[in-house]
């Protein structure tokens, strides 16, 4: 058996399966979340620790003296830093904070702008990358940036709890932006600038590992705690988008992802690193080999979750109120930048709801009109992602993918055939899939990703959506309504 584990924003989520990827039992804890009108979004990094105990003690009740290997999949970009102690300092930064974005502007300028980044290092930062929240770090709270002695993502945090090692791998630390993505080096000299060249924060980078090895073997108190077999293993882990890539298969060209969770996110495995010197397009490598260009978009079902609450109504009016109302919602427009965006960069912006009239502003035209503004972002997404070539099938995760008008809604506004995985938990599965190539190989027998994925990854016939061609043009006017609507209100 193989344990994957899922640390994301909401809660702590673990799958248990077998060596064909056929699960065998889940778990799920939710998360507290600290949020401030600054734009700042932290968690205490022993809540993970906390949601990881009960998530991984109802996913192995049955067998867990079978458990072989554990993989790790986390949010990307959060900061964790120990002191010398090995004890959390502060809490964690999110991804999704955006308060640090001063910091990020003026890192940016340091080196030259945006093309001169992408030129020196094969990456541009964006609010809400790593290596702003440091240097937010050093000029607010510098009592606890001197204390700084081990810099980890969240998914790193986990394996440390779990094995006693300090690692990082290629997928989650491209997303830090001071590693560099063409060489897969850290990239000291971001570091010396933010510490003044003293060498501290260098100093007090994880060791890198390659994303199919093994990090340790997990913990003796751990195992006797969790039940597990001093024996388990754990392997790199990695972020939750590239585990999620590997949970769909998305392992060689010409597969897409499309994730709509808290927020969205949509990406395709290349061979070549992605050249985008506008930073929209993440050029992450992934963490099955090669590269994940990507896009993320900071808004996605939350946004949904929130308006339904707002309007009195339950996640399964969804369906009805798109079922009910034509594409465009009767020309209600949604920008739904409730959190600032990430792609395309807008920080500080705000949700603006346009449009309104006596007759069109209804719950059902509101709730499409935010379903339509959450899709058509990290649609112009896909755009870029492809660069020009076109999908002829999108997998769909995350809590948006249960919906199935949505689906079919995407289905229309791409011209593609839109699937889901059979196992929904798609970033537990890829965790798992990493869990079994690493332990395999270790032992000398090899296993290739893209082998145990064509194994272990399934779709679920029963909930493909194919396009319908009557509705593109409809779906096109709406999305460029929006991106006229954007233009006028965010760009010069």
């Amino acid at each position: 058996m193989y344990l994957g584990i899922d640390c994301g924003t909401q809660g702590t989520k673990a799958l248990l399966v077998d060596a064909n990827g056929f699960p065998c039992g889940h778990g799920y804890a939710r998360h507290q979340i600290i949020e401030r009108e600054s734009g700042a979004r932290e968690q205490n990094p022993e809540w993970w620790i906390s949601a990881l105990r009960v998530a991984v003690s109802e996913a192995i009740a049955p067998v867990a003296d079978r458990v072989i290997a554990i993989g790790v999949s986390g949010q990307q970009h959060g900061l964790v830093v120990l002191d010398e102690n090995h004890q959390v300092i502060r809490p964690a930064k999110l991804w999704n904070d955006t308060e640090t974005s001063a910091q990020n502007e003026e890192l940016i300028q340091q080196f030259g702008g945006r093309s001169e980044w992408f030129c020196r290092f094969g990456i541009v930062p964006l609010t809400g990358y790593t290596v702003s929240k440091l240097l937010w770090l050093k000029e607010k709270e510098p009592h606890h940036f001197t204390r700084i002695r081990h810099i980890l993502l969240p998914h790193e945090y986990l394996n440390f709890w779990l094995t006693g090692e300090i690692c990082a791998e290629p997928g989650d630390a491209s997303g830090t932006a001071f590693f560099n993505v063409n060489t897969r080096t850290w990239q000291r000299e971001i570091l010396d600038f933010i510490d003044g060249g003293t060498g501290q924060l260098f100093a007090a980078l994880p060791r890198l590992i390659g994303s199919d090895d093994v990090v340790g073997r997990i913990r003796p108190e751990v195992a006797a705690e969790l039940k597990l077999p001093s024996t388990t293993v754990v392997s790199s882990g990695g972020g939750d988008n590239m585990m999620g890539a590997i949970g769909t298969g998305n392992v060689r060209e010409g597969n897409v992802t499309l994730s709509l969770g808290t927020s969205s996110t949509v990406y395709s495995f290349s061979e070549r690193a992605p050249k985008d010197p506008t930073g929209n397009v993440a050029p992450f490598c992934s963490s099955s080999g090669g590269w994940l260009p990507l896009v993320c978009t900071m808004n996605a079902t939350n946004v949904v979750t929130a308006t339904v609450a707002l309007i009195g109504q339950s996640l399964a009016d969804i369906d009805t109120a798109l079922d009910l109302t034509e594409p465009g919602a009767s020309g209600l427009t949604f920008l739904p930048f409730l959190s600032g965006e990430r792609t395309p960069d807008l920080p500080n912006a705000r949700g603006s709801l346009v449009g309104i009239s006596t007759t069109n502003y209804t719950k059902s035209n509101f709730l499409r009109a935010t379903v339509e503004g959450v899709t058509f972002g990290i649609l112009n997404g896909l755009d870029l992602v492809l660069a020009g070539k076109r999908a002829e099938s999108i997998q769909v995760i995350g809590g948006g993918a249960r919906s199935s008008a949505w689906r079919q809604l995407l289905a229309d506004a791409t011209g593609a055939q839109i699937n889901t995985p059979a196992e929904e938990e798609s970033g537990c599965l890829g965790a798992a899939i990493q869990a079994m190539v690493a332990s395999s190989r270790m032992n000398g027998i090899a296993q290739t990703f893209q082998s145990v994925t064509d194994r272990c990854v399934r779709i679920d016939g029963h909930s493909t959506s194919e396009p319908r061609a009557d509705f593109r043009a409809l779906y096109d006017l709406s999305r460029h309504r929006y991106n006229e609507l954007l233009r006028e209100l965010y760009r010069p």
